[in-house]
């Protein structure tokens, strides 16, 4: 394990939401954003209507600088989320979930709460030097950001279809190039 389980889903949770925001966008409605919320297991408050969807689909832009940022620019995007929220780091134990980090409280709106999740998991990956397991996806066509918590070091698509899709390009390149 590279980061603690909390640290990973925060990871993953910014990643899969600076992701929706390339073609196709897979967070368009109040469904999508349910199943984002369950699926990365946040708590607290909930809206439910149009005006969170849109407030959580605005900080896609400013997920994705962050976690594509050099280390000196992530120290500054994170310090001005915490700051920005006023954030105040608790540790909390709830549900399924042991003592963990939270910031804000669960009253807050969602989009604070994945803006602080995420600052305070870019705060081990910066204070352990490990910015290299955040890039973009190798396929030319996509820019997605790649999460890779791989031991080796070797992951290189942002998803499965975009390793698939590069997988059949070169197969198709050296089935051509034998002919």
């Amino acid at each position: 394990m590279v980061f603690a389980h909390d640290t990973e889903v925060a990871l993953q949770s910014a990643v899969t939401l600076a992701n929706s925001a390339l073609e196709p966008d897979t967070l368009q409605t109040i469904e999508q954003l349910d199943a984002f919320f369950t699926e990365f297991e946040y708590t607290g408050r909930r809206d439910h209507d149009r005006a969170e969807l849109a407030a959580v689909r605005a900080i896609r832009r400013q997920l994705l600088t962050l976690l594509t940022a050099d280390r000196d620019e992530a120290v500054a995007l994170v310090n001005e989320m915490l700051a920005s929220a006023g954030a105040v780091p608790q540790l909390v134990r709830h549900d399924v979930w042991d003592w963990h980090l939270h910031a804000v409280g669960p009253e807050r709106d969602l989009p604070t709460r994945i803006l602080v999740e995420t600052a305070m998991a870019m705060i081990d990956v910066i204070r352990s030097d490990e910015m290299s397991r955040l890039g973009r996806c190798a396929d030319p066509e996509c820019g997605g950001v790649v999460l890779d918590l791989s031991r080796n070091r070797s992951k290189r698509f942002c998803s499965t279809t975009c390793g698939n899709r590069n997988a059949v390009a070169a197969y198709r390149a050296r089935r051509a190039a034998d002919r």
